[in-house]
């Protein structure tokens, strides 16, 4: 069985239950899965692949844990730049569902390759357009060639304009198909067991383009299965509104009717909440995924995250849709994170006549989110909302999924008496290296798995072909 050995980091960053940092560290892994971690004299010498990590950090894998991989074709359309979640939607459905088969493979193979240049080694995506023959088994043959560990979901729009919903009836899918075509990629695909490169999760779209029925049906399957759920909730006021005014009920009040909910259940978003709904998310075990970008983008709000993590809410990271947020960068994604949390602690009114309260106050002084807690929200928390106990920390019997950064970078400069908390304070950098399930799939910044000037000239030529059919 191959064997990997990475030695003489700088700082090798653990995320094991003492979150250790080990300075001259390494960590020696066979078949892919980690047998030794600890300083580089403890570890064996040889290996099958070796690096030397001399001046970087080693970090694990950063988890992606809510993506719309084919939206990497329409980025920066101008117009929806200016536009909240609804109107930017309606700009883009028919585009989106002009692809071919061929395209949005090439898509999945390039946000792949830009997610494991910024340290990203699993992905989670939902696709909810299946037009012109496309089908997920397409997504798959994409992220297998780009060597990351993926989570393919089979998204779904069943809830189209005549019958109240937002998307184009056109852009919608008989709901038994759905259900049969469900069926048949979890019982080709999906992969239950330790170490899994590629597992299916059900996840129709939203309250506002999928009919009750399909979720609860969806809902029904992914249980007889044992398979996760997943959907995007309380993203906008719109979507509330929605909620509010079909059915009477606000949006996870609504979802819980339908059978969702619980430990095999993450949301993206979930800005618009209450205390109440954190606390059963808390309660229930359901995940939320935190978008910061494209929640900025979009303008949708900022959600609870200092509340949900103080809850005990299940917290995992997503870059979203390469369409709102125009680009698949992890590393800058926990950054956003890690700064947005500290904007929306300091929109708070203090709590005294004492000016200086965020620091001077302890209570207040314990919100500040520290560059190692978005790490750790980019890495065990997206482990935990997808459900893996096998990825997220670099320790015996893990995954070897990791990547380095390289502290020579002119980013760092300077930034070097805390080389961990640099990694997001300074400027994110490319990978130097990132290595999934001890394949080498960036080595020295640079693709090993795919011609990646090949992939973006095919890339632009689609993207062209679609906003020009779109008029």
């Amino acid at each position: 069985m191959p064997t990997l050995l990475i030695r003489n980091a700088d700082i090798l960053v653990t995320m094991d239950d003492a979150r250790r940092e080990i300075p001259d560290g390494g960590f020696f892994a066979r078949d892919g899965i980690i047998e030794q971690v600890g300083p580089t004299s403890d570890l064996p010498t040889t290996a099958d692949e070796v690096i030397d990590a001399s001046g970087q950090v080693v970090l694990p894998g950063l988890i992606n844990c809510h993506h719309h991989l084919d939206q990497t074709l329409t980025r920066n359309l101008p117009a929806a730049q200016n536009t909240n979640l609804f109107p930017w939607l309606r700009v883009h459905y028919r585009i989106w569902a002009a692809k071919t088969p061929d395209e949005l493979r090439n898509a999945v193979m390039l946000g792949c390759a830009e997610l494991a240049l910024s340290g990203c080694t699993t992905v989670f995506d939902q696709t909810y357009i299946f037009q012109n023959g496309c089908r997920l088994d397409d997504e798959i043959d994409g992220a297998r060639a780009s060597g990351l560990r993926f989570v393919a979901s089979r998204g779904s729009m069943s809830l189209g304009e005549s019958q109240g919903g937002l998307p184009p009836d056109d852009c919608t899918e008989d709901e038994s198909h759905i259900l049969r075509d469900s069926v048949r990629l979890i019982e080709r695909y999906h992969d239950p067991s330790p170490g899994a490169m590629l597992q299916i999760v059900l996840a129709p779209c939203s309250p506002f383009s999928v009919t009750p029925s399909l979720m609860r049906e969806s809902a029904a399957i992914a249980r007889e299965y044992d398979v996760r759920l997943h959907t995007h909730l309380c993203e906008t006021i719109d979507e509330e509104r929605f909620t509010l005014d079909r059915f009477g009920l606000r949006p996870v009040d609504y979802l819980e009717t339908l059978e969702w909910g619980g430990g095999d259940v993450w949301y993206a978003h979930a800005i618009h909440v209450n205390d109440d709904e954190i606390r059963r998310f808390a309660h229930g075990g359901t995940g939320v995924c935190h978008c910061p970008s494209s929640n900025m983008r979009l303008a949708s709000g900022i959600a609870p995250v200092r509340k949900y993590r103080n809850a005990g809410v299940k917290v995992g990271l997503g870059v979203d849709g390469s369409a709102s947020n125009d680009g698949n960068h992890m590393l800058l994604e926990a950054r956003m994170a890690m700064l947005i949390a500290r904007l929306q602690m300091g929109l708070r009114p203090p709590e005294g006549p004492d000016t200086d309260l965020l620091t001077s106050d302890p209570r207040r002084a314990a919100e500040w989110m520290t560059a190692r807690e978005a790490l750790e929200i980019a890495t065990l928390g997206g482990a935990s909302v997808l459900g893996r106990t096998d990825i997220g920390a670099l320790r015996p019997g893990m995954c070897a999924d990791c990547f380095t950064v390289d502290l020579g970078d002119v980013t760092y400069a300077g930034a070097l008496s805390d080389p961990v908390a640099a990694v997001l304070f300074s400027s994110p950098t490319r990978a130097r290296h990132t290595i999934v399930h001890g394949r080498v799939v960036v080595r020295d910044g640079h693709l090993t798995t795919m011609d990646l000037p090949r992939v973006i000239e095919d890339h632009n030529r689609a993207a062209r072909r679609l906003v020009a059919a779109a008029g």
